[in-house]
C-alpha cells in the first residue's frame, strides 16, 4: 500500500474540500501526460490504479516479433523469451515503466498537471458553495477600502463590496461583521467573482426572513417591496393564516424584531402595511401613515387617484416625495394625489363637502406609542428606538 500518497490525498480532502477520486484522477492523467513527454506517444501504455490502496501499475504492451522496427510497440522474440519462456510470436508481452525513469522536464509537467487541477478544483468548489448563497444573505467581515470600494472576506472568498452597492453615508470599519445580499457568482479564471449589496431591496426580505420565523416558514409572505436604501423601506405583508396578523408578527414584541432589522440596516426606517387585493385598499394602506379620504384605481391603466384632507397632504406625499414614490412602486401603479380643496375645484368632491365631513378628521395623533394600536392599523412606522410610532412628517407640515 502507498501510504504516503494514501495520506497525502486524505489530508487535501480534508483541507480542500477536493474528493480523492477527483485527485487519482489528475494524477492518472499527469502519469499519461508523462509517458508522452518521455517516450513520444501512449497508444500502447496502460495504467492501473487501485483507488482504494493508491497503488499503480504503469506499464506498455509489447508485441512479440521477429524483427523489431518499434522499440516502443514491439520486442524481439529472443527478449520475449528472457522474460517468460512461454511467449511467442504475436503475443502482447506487458513490460513495466517506473516513473523514476522519466526525465526532469517530464516529472515536471506531471507535478504541474496535479497541481493545475487541485487548483481547479479549489476554485470550483468554492464557486459551487458561493453558487448556492445566490439570491441569499451572507456575513461578511470587512477587511479594507480599495478606493470607494471595500473589500470583504466571506470566508472561502473575497467579495468586493462597490460604490454603487453601498448606502450612501454608511462607513465601515475593519473587522466589523455586515449582512450582504448576494446579487451573483460568476466564474471565472482567477476564481468565483462574488457581487454583492447592502442597497438591493431582496436584502430587506431576505432579514425579515431570518428574523421572523411566520415569514420563513411561509405563515406570512412578502407581498410587495419598496425600498430607498438608507432612508426608508415599504413592505407589504400577507398572512396565510386567518389567526396571525402578519404586520404583528413582522413587528414583533415591543418592535424587537423590527428593531434588529432597523439596527442591522443602520437606522433605516421600515413602514410594514397589510397586503390587500383591492387596489384601492392596497394605495390607501400604502400611503400611511398618512389618512386617505378616497382612492379611485383603474386597474387596467394602473393608474389611481387619491384625495387626502388638506393637513395630511405633505404627510402623503412625505419629504421629497418619498412616501409617494415608494407607494407607487409598492403597488405598482401611478398615483396621483390631491388635497380636499383641490378636489373640491375639479368636481371630484361636492362643493359642500366640508361642511359634511366637518369634525370628522378633526382627531389629533398621540406621540404615545403605547396608546397606539399597532396590530389594528397599517398605519405605523417603526423607528428603531423600541420600535415608537413617529410622525415626523406631521410636526413638519405643521412647521
Amino acid at each position: 500500500m502507498n501510504t504516503e500518497l494514501l495520506e497525502a490525498l486524505n489530508i487535501l480532502e480534508k483541507e480542500k474540500d477536493i474528493s480523492k477520486e477527483t485527485l487519482l484522477d489528475a494524477i492518472e492523467n499527469s502519469l499519461m501526460n508523462a509517458c508522452k513527454n518521455h517516450f513520444g506517444k501512449t497508444d500502447n501504455i496502460k495504467l492501473i490504479m487501485n483507488k482504494e490502496t493508491c497503488e499503480y501499475q504503469l506499464y506498455a504492451e509489447k508485441t512479440v516479433v521477429e524483427e523489431v522496427e518499434d522499440k516502443l510497440e514491439q520486442i524481439s522474440l529472443e527478449d520475449a523469451k528472457e522474460i517468460d519462456s512461454k511467449f511467442e510470436l504475436g503475443d502482447i508481452v506487458h513490460i513495466p515503466i517506473e516513473s523514476k525513469s522519466f526525465g526532469r522536464i517530464a516529472t515536471q509537467n506531471a507535478k504541474n498537471l496535479i497541481l493545475q487541477k487541485i487548483r481547479e478544483e479549489e476554485r470550483k468548489v468554492v464557486y459551487d458553495q458561493y453558487f448556492e448563497k445566490e439570491k441569499d444573505i451572507v456575513t461578511g467581515i470587512v477587511q479594507r477600502y480599495v478606493g470607494k470600494n471595500v473589500s470583504i472576506n466571506l470566508g472561502k472568498a473575497d467579495a468586493m463590496l462597490t460604490e454603487n452597492e453601498q448606502v450612501k453615508g454608511e462607513v465601515f470599519k475593519p473587522t466589523e461583521r455586515i449582512k450582504l445580499y448576494v446579487v451573483e457568482v460568476k466564474n471565472t479564471t482567477k476564481g468565483p467573482k462574488i457581487l454583492v449589496s447592502r442597497t438591493h431591496p431582496e436584502l430587506v426580505k431576505r432579514l425579515f426572513e431570518s428574523e421572523v420565523t411566520e415569514v420563513k416558514d411561509g405563515t406570512v409572505e412578502i407581498k410587495s417591496i419598496a425600498r430607498e436604501a438608507g432612508s426608508r423601506t415599504k413592505i407589504a405583508v400577507w398572512s396565510n393564516d386567518p389567526d396571525v396578523d402578519p404586520v404583528g408578527a413582522c413587528v414583533g414584541m415591543n418592535g424587537a424584531r423590527v428593531n434588529a432589522i432597523v439596527n442591522e440596516l443602520r437606522g433605516e426606517k421600515i413602514d410594514i402595511i397589510n397586503w390587500s387585493d383591492n387596489p384601492a385598499i392596497l394605495i390607501e394602506n400604502a400611503l400611511s401613515p398618512a389618512k386617505v379620504i378616497s382612492v379611485m384605481a383603474d386597474p387596467d391603466e394602473k393608474t389611481a387617484s387619491v384625495i387626502v384632507p388638506d393637513y395630511q397632504l405633505s404627510l402623503a406625499i412625505g419629504k421629497e416625495g418619498q412616501n409617494a414614490r415608494l407607494a407607487a412602486r409598492l403597488t405598482g401603479y401611478k398615483i396621483d394625489i390631491k388635497n380636499e380643496t383641490q378636489a373640491i375645484e375639479s368636481g371630484e368632491l361636492p362643493e359642500n363637502y366640508m361642511e359634511l365631513s366637518e369634525g370628522v378628521y378633526e382627531e389629533e395623533y398621540d406621540d404615545d406609542a403605547e396608546e397606539f394600536d399597532v396590530e389594528n392599523t397599517a398605519d405605523a412606522e417603526y423607528d428603531e428606538d423600541d420600535a415608537e410610532i413617529t410622525f415626523d412628517e406631521v410636526e413638519d407640515t405643521e412647521e
